[in-house]
């Protein structure tokens, strides 16, 4: 049997988490039911413990393939290491708690747990509550601009998104200066060069999101602001 464990030691965790043993073995409700895919099965279960909540991706069988691993290796631990990279680049993103994969019986079985985002919002549920309108355009194009400076950061470290929904980018808009976070770097990866990560995650904002001119102008932005180059050059 092969493992393989993570655990995050990140500063800007809460010092005052509860033991990993007590998460992983604390009851929780399905918000992902699992589901088969990628030859295996994947879910993820929201937990609350101590006043915390917590997300535990549980998979088993649930692999990508690489020049590294061209057998297959379990997606939580790509999604573990993008998490990292993430950070390191100044990306906000779910805190990593812990994460372990291994092998038994011949088939990966794998476990992560992230730690739930306080105060924000997913900018699916931005438009689905019309905040759009009750914040006023000027609010809601610093919150895009926001947005464009966040991923403008992944793709300069050459880290491509690959999932990026409205429901995959959160924003805390409650202070003057917002804070963007981005979810699921289950399909993240790193590429050759920055303009591959660009040109890959832009195609998919402006393909998504829905805005009109003067909103994709305000991503924009905040893009070129972070990334150097006129984001239209790099599509």
């Amino acid at each position: 049997m092969s493992e393989c464990s993570m655990t995050n030691n990140s500063t800007n965790m809460r010092p005052s988490l509860p033991p990993v043993e007590d998460i992983l073995g604390a009851p929780g409700k399905w918000v992902e039911p699992p589901n088969i895919r990628r030859g295996g099965e994947s879910g993820v279960l929201r937990v609350e413990l101590e006043g915390l909540t917590f997300y535990k991706k549980q998979q088993v069988g649930h692999v990508y393939r690489s020049l590294l691993h061209p057998l297959g290796y379990p997606t939580v631990a790509r999604e573990a290491k993008a998490l990292r990279a993430a950070a390191s680049l100044g990306v906000s993103t779910p805190s990593l708690v812990y994460a372990h994969v291994r092998k038994q019986d011949g088939e990966w079985h794998a476990v992560m747990v992230t730690a739930a985002l306080d105060g924000y919002l997913s900018l699916e549920d931005f438009y689905a509550n019309q905040l759009d309108q009750s914040l006023g355009s000027r609010r809601h194009h610093e919150i895009l601009e926001a947005y464009g400076r966040v991923l403008a950061r992944l793709n300069v470290g050459r880290w491509q998104h690959g999932c990026l929904y409205l429901k995959h980018v959160f924003v805390d808009f409650s202070e003057p200066s917002i804070k963007v976070a981005l979810l699921d770097l289950e399909k993240a990866r790193q590429r050759l060069t920055a303009k591959r990560a660009a040109r890959h995650d832009l195609r998919q904002v402006k393909r998504r999101s829905g805005w009109s001119g003067d909103e994709w102008d305000a991503f924009c932005r905040g893009y070129r602001y972070s990334f150097g180059h006129n984001v239209e050059r790099l599509l």
